[in-house]
Formats: C-alpha cells, sequence, structure tokens
C-alpha cells in the first residue's frame, strides 16, 4: 500500500483588524506578528484608518482599522477559531457587541469559498455596508483578487449603495501610512 500525502488546498483571503483600546497601533501589530503562529501568513497590508465607532455603542473611543490579505491553508471554521483564540490571547476579554476592544480580527474573505453558517458567514455580510473595511479592502485590490466575490457583493448591493458608503466616507488614514510589516 502506498502512502499518499494530500496537500491541502491554500487559500487567499482577507481580514479585517481593528483595535480601540489602549496603544491601538501595537494591537493592531501584535495581531499581525502573531497570525504566522495559527497558520497564517500575511501577504499585503492596507493603510491604517482613525475611524468612528459604528454599531450598538457609539460613545466610546475611535478605533484604528485596516485589512491585510493572507494565504493559509485551514478550513473556515479552523480559522475562525483560530482568530478568536488569537484575539483572547491578544487580551480581548468578553463584552458588549460592538463595544470597546482591544483586537477584532474579522474574516472577510477566503477564497473562492461561499458559507452561510452559525458562526460565520463568508464573504462578510457587512463587507460592503462599513467604509471602515470596503476602503481598506479596495487598496489591496480585492475586487480583482476575488472577482467572483465582487459579483456575489454587487447582487446583494447595487452600485448605487456602494457610492452612497464611499460617498459618506469620513475616515481620516494615520500619518505614517501602514502599520503592518
Amino acid at each position: 500500500m502506498l502512502d499518499t500525502v494530500l496537500d491541502m488546498p491554500t487559500r487567499i483571503g482577507l481580514l479585517g483588524l481593528g483595535s480601540n483600546v489602549g496603544d491601538r497601533r501595537l494591537h493592531l501589530q501584535r495581531a499581525v506578528d502573531a497570525l504566522p503562529t495559527v497558520g497564517v501568513r500575511g501577504l499585503a497590508a492596507s493603510s491604517v484608518y482613525d475611524t468612528d465607532p459604528v454599531g450598538e455603542v457609539l460613545d466610546q473611543a475611535s478605533f484604528l482599522n485596516g485589512c491585510l490579505r493572507v494565504e493559509t491553508e485551514l478550513e473556515p471554521l479552523e480559522l475562525l477559531d483560530a482568530v478568536k483564540r488569537l484575539e483572547r490571547e491578544l487580551g480581548r476579554k468578553d463584552g458588549v457587541r460592538h463595544g470597546p476592544r482591544t483586537i477584532d480580527i474579522d474574516i472577510l474573505l477566503l477564497g473562492e469559498l461561499e458559507l452561510r453558517d452559525e458562526r460565520m458567514t463568508l464573504p462578510h455580510e457587512q463587507l460592503l455596508h462599513r467604509r471602515f473595511v470596503l476602503i481598506p479592502a479596495l487598496e489591496l485590490d480585492f475586487a480583482q483578487r476575488f472577482q467572483h466575490v465582487g459579483r456575489i457583493l454587487l447582487v446583494a448591493a447595487p452600485v448605487a449603495e456602494l457610492r452612497r458608503t464611499l460617498g459618506r466616507f469620513t475616515e481620516r488614514p494615520v500619518e505614517g501610512g501602514r502599520v503592518f510589516h
């Protein structure tokens, strides 16, 4: 009997990162630096933006947000478990939904996968509705690299909605450019 080694498929994905507690820039960098320990390799980083909070808790400090194009062999739910574990290791505490957090890592895209699970949705259902994610994602040419997603998302969010989202863009790029090495 022959032993065979199955190559795990490598997928290119897009992560959104954010922080609004303590040294926000340091928290983002620590997350990026720790990703390889959970099987995720950074390929490219967007600029980092200082953004106002959105969601259920608006009375809190502003966030630093950015996106990271990554490569991984992890399956979607394995990746979710890995980034949630990493968030805890980096000091994230359970708290109010959309409340302050030292680090937040969202899986926005993973290859050509479409997933609807009680734990996650791919592509991320808020990708086109959150300027603090959409603008950094566009910097990383996600529309060209993930053409299948562009078609899926345009069905879900007409061009007019995209224009409204981009038209309201008030995020401020952080001086010093990209944080992620």
